[in-house]
């Protein structure tokens, strides 16, 4: 960009977290990265999370959300008022080390054509393990399904080193986001309508087919404890996750890719539902099916939403194709849950 030394903005989003704030922000704070400007946006808490942050951090700007607008909507208010060239979308419960951010830096200086990076994101509870949102980076199979290297759905991976080089992937984790800021508002910045949960993907998404590229930097390492704002386990997670990830597909692949996609994903989440039915989890199953009904509810929106990004002069292709080489044209959940892989290693990407 601009200069050798850019200014970022790390922005942490909370709602009711000061006890991330409490644990986290140490770290955050002790950066060794001149140009940084630290903004807590704030979606309206309950707790005493603004009142920690004005007795105990007084240099970090503080932006209020009136109310609670989700992941998105709430980044999308507190962005409109941050200036930078780059920001950061760093979660709450997120231990970051000392160099995190100039190497990202570097790395999307150095490429001209990339929008968004992501780091190493590891466990702060086993730290010599990747953790499940993001890992060593994200890409997507010939169904829509979303994985990691590092992560294979609930299957984490050993850091053996094995990632250690920088490449171009297909989302980046919105737990530590590093996006250049006039980007990020020309494609219209995250879509509200997910409210939380792989909203970041879709911006990714959208950042590729406007010409863009995603990147993951190998040499910057932080730590997620994870499920900090909604438990593993939760139903409304299960809800967010499966009615999320058709908003993904409808909006960002050709109808006639739909044609032939949605049925295969109603099987195959069918298929999930039954599974968390069988286990006794019923509360997830009816979450799967909720997922559709919102997922219908919402298609006109949806529809606006695809038909805005296909008018716009930012659409240049459709990224969902063979040649993408963050695209696998094959299936994650056969490879996974029928021939028992469970390292990114295993999988064998051919064009």
């Amino acid at each position: 960009m601009s200069s050798k030394n850019p200014l970022v903005a790390a922005v942490i989003l909370n709602w009711n977290g000061k006890h991330w704030l409490e644990q986290f922000l140490p770290s955050v704070m002790a950066s060794t990265y001149s140009n940084l400007n630290i903004v807590v946006g704030d979606n309206c808490s309950t707790d005493d999370s603004i009142e920690f942050l004005e007795s105990n951090y007084p240099s970090i700007s503080i932006i209020k959300n009136e109310t609670n607008l989700g992941f998105a909507g709430g980044y999308n208010e507190v962005l409109k008022k941050v200036e930078a060239d780059y920001y950061i979308l760093l979660n709450s419960d997120v231990e970051v080390t000392e160099n995190w951010i100039q190497p990202v830096i570097n790395y999307l200086e150095a490429n001209s054509s990339m929008a968004a990076a992501q780091p190493k994101i590891k466990s702060f509870y086993e730290k010599d393990k990747f953790e499940y949102a993001g890992a060593a980076g994200g890409f997507i199979d010939k169904n829509g399904y979303m994985f990691c290297r590092g992560r294979l759905f609930n299957t984490t991976e050993i850091d053996t080193h094995q990632y250690d080089y920088n490449s171009e992937i297909f989302w980046a984790s919105g737990a530590c986001l590093f996006i250049k800021a006039p980007i990020y508002h020309k494609v219209g910045g995250l879509d509200e309508l997910f409210f939380a949960h792989q909203e970041e993907i879709d911006l990714c998404w959208r950042l590729q087919n406007a010409g863009y590229k995603i990147g993951y930097c190998s040499s910057s390492n932080v730590y997620h404890v994870g499920g900090g704002m909604l438990a593993k386990s939760n139903p409304k997670k299960t809800f967010l996750n499966f009615r999320n990830s058709l908003f993904l597909l409808y909006k960002n692949v050709s109808t006639s890719q739909l044609f032939f996609l949605f049925p295969k994903r109603f099987v195959l989440d069918f298929i999930a539902a039954l599974q968390f039915a069988l286990k006794g989890n019923f509360a997830d199953s009816i979450a799967v099916l909720k997922a559709y009904y919102s997922f219908s509810n919402n298609l006109s929106a949806l529809s606006v939403n695809k038909k805005n990004m296909k008018q716009s002069k930012i659409f240049i292709h459709n990224s969902f194709q063979k040649n993408n080489p963050t695209f696998y044209n094959g299936s994650i959940v056969w490879e996974h849950f029928i021939k028992g892989k469970t390292k990114f290693c295993e999988i064998i990407f051919k064009g």
